[in-house]
């Protein structure tokens, strides 16, 4: 396989590089009453920050920091005819941060935290791992039955670094201002503009430039944050220590298997398979460790081989691929022969327990429930994400509103379809493929390092795929080498598994020290 002509970043046309001057946050939200407009021009929107102040034990030290949430209104120049006239508000953009009380901003770093989708809020990441306050959700096999929880994260990366979190447009309380369109903001570039300005915004009214900096992001996060870095270091100037990158997938065509009808999915997503059949009882006797070696192993030199040679396959060669395939995935192999040696993820989901009338988890392969069809194509939800989504919506609409104190009568989108469809325009006829941006920031700044974080049952960005486009980048090395990663025993929010949410936050606190070189 070739690699892809990396993608350029088009020139931005919306957010501006100038902004008014913050009002002030306050630490009560006004109640307005709506009266009528004498005029059609909507009212000058302005920001709702609303400040509290807490404290959080922490083994043997008590942090007192400061949390800000509310909307922030971002505004773009406007030229006329080369005419400057003014600056013109676009979007009221959500965000968390936390900063702790009393500490030299020269030293202490600050992490830009999101989650992805496209369409997710910051939720998961917010009150799942990073956040001072976490939810009480239960594992995706033992989940917590409502009406849920919220206690304190003594874990919280806070202890290590100031974080901000973001909403993308039209997730959390994040819209377009009054007569815009959120259809705008829908897409690739204008989502990286977006978010690329409000962290430009916060970092410059925050006196935060000479700060350690990192960005944060899970699943399509990561293609955003991976994309973000080479944004601000080329429109910005600002050059981050450290890229976190949760369930990393920086090449959607390494995890697709419908758009471009091509084999490298079915490859990629075969290690998972093994490790997911195992986990179900599916290899007795042997590790699981030695299966998804097997499943490497194979999926590296004859299944790629196997699969380019389509009819031309002899049939003892076929016969010999179709047992492979079963023994390694679990399924049948009269499944297997009849699905051509291909394996579509959303098929294997309804097939491996089908026999139980059970579904396997997308985003974590470790749970199971209730097929809504003994007899259908594939699976009808995602247990997994039924597991744990009711917990998190509960803890986050509590909490900004009763603990932190924001009060806004919008819904709270914890995930959204309504960012849908999602403008992938600046690829057309290629690959979505970040890829070359991050090796292009990697060689502007050979400081930035990169974490990348894998679960072994991610069934939504497989490790193997994440892996293969990380071993493509095209970097010597020197800067190869400031890729570490870090595995877990648990799926694509490898934080609900409790074990996994402890060793990764000690893993994070120890990234960021290294990288913020303070």
């Amino acid at each position: 396989m070739t690699t892809p002509t990396p993608p350029t970043q088009p020139e931005p046309t919306t957010p501006p590089d100038t902004s008014p001057p913050l009002e002030q946050p306050r630490t009560v939200v006004s109640t307005q009453t709506s009266t009528t407009q004498t005029t059609s021009r909507p009212a000058e929107p302005k920001d709702d920050l609303v400040t509290t102040r807490h404290t959080l034990r922490v083994g043997e030290q008590t942090l007192t920091y400061t949390a800000t949430a509310g909307r922030v209104v971002l505004r773009e120049e406007k030229l006329e005819d080369g005419v400057f006239g003014g600056l013109q508000p676009r979007a009221e953009v959500f965000l968390t941060a936390y900063t702790l009380d009393d500490a030299d901003p020269s030293q202490r770093p600050v992490a830009f935290v999101f989650n992805g989708g496209p369409g997710s809020s910051s939720v998961w990441l917010h009150l799942g791992l990073l956040g001072p306050r976490r939810v009480v959700s239960g594992d995706v096999d033992a989940p917590e039955p409502p009406p849920y929880g919220l206690v304190d994260n003594p874990e919280t990366l806070l202890a290590h670094s100031d974080l901000v979190f973001i909403d993308p447009m039209s997730t959390g309380y994040t819209r377009a201002v009054e007569g815009g369109k959120p259809a705008d903001w829908h897409g690739y570039a204008p989502d990286i503009e977006l978010i690329g300005e409000l962290i430009r915004m916060w970092t410059t009214r925050n006196n935060r430039w000479l700060s350690p900096k990192f960005l944060v992001g899970e699943s399509y996060g990561t293609l955003r944050g991976a994309a973000l870095v080479e944004h601000l270091q080329r429109r910005r100037g600002m050059h981050l220590n450290g890229l976190i990158l949760i369930s990393s997938v920086l090449d959607l065509s390494s995890v697709d298997f419908d758009k471009q009808r091509n084999d490298r999915a079915h490859v990629l997503y075969l290690p998972f398979y093994a490790a997911t059949a195992h986990r179900h009882g599916k290899h007795p006797g042997r590790t699981r460790e030695e299966v998804v070696a097997a499943a490497e192993s194979y999926a590296e030199r004859d299944y790629p081989w196997v699969l380019s040679r389509g009819a031309r396959l002899a049939p003892a060669e076929r016969a010999a691929a179709v047992e492979r395939l079963a023994e390694l995935t679990g399924l049948s192999a009269d499944y297997i022969d009849r699905a051509e040696l291909r394996i579509e993820h959303w098929r294997y989901f309804g097939e491996l327990l089908r026999d139980q009338r059970l579904t396997v988890g997308r985003l974590d392969s470790r749970a199971t429930g209730p097929a809504g069809s003994a007899i259908a194509e594939q699976m009808d939800a995602d247990p997994s994400m039924d597991a744990i989504d009711g917990a998190f919506a509960a803890a986050i609409n509590h909490y900004l509103r009763v603990e932190l104190g924001y009060e806004n009568d919008l819904a709270y989108e914890w995930i959204t379809e309504r960012v849908h469809p999602w403008s992938y325009k600046d690829f057309e006829g290629r690959p979505i493929d970040v890829s070359p941006l991050l090796e292009r920031a990697m060689r502007q700044n050979p400081h930035l390092l990169v974490h990348v974080a894998f679960g072994v049952y991610d069934g939504a960005t497989p490790p193997a795929a994440a892996e293969e486009v990380l071993a493509r980048l095209q970097l010597p090395d020197r800067l190869r080498a400031n890729i570490e990663r870090a595995y877990y025993d648990a799926g694509h929010m490898m934080y609900v598994h409790e074990e996994s949410r402890l060793r990764q936050s000690a893993d994070l606190a120890d990234f960021v020290h290294r990288a913020s070189r303070r």
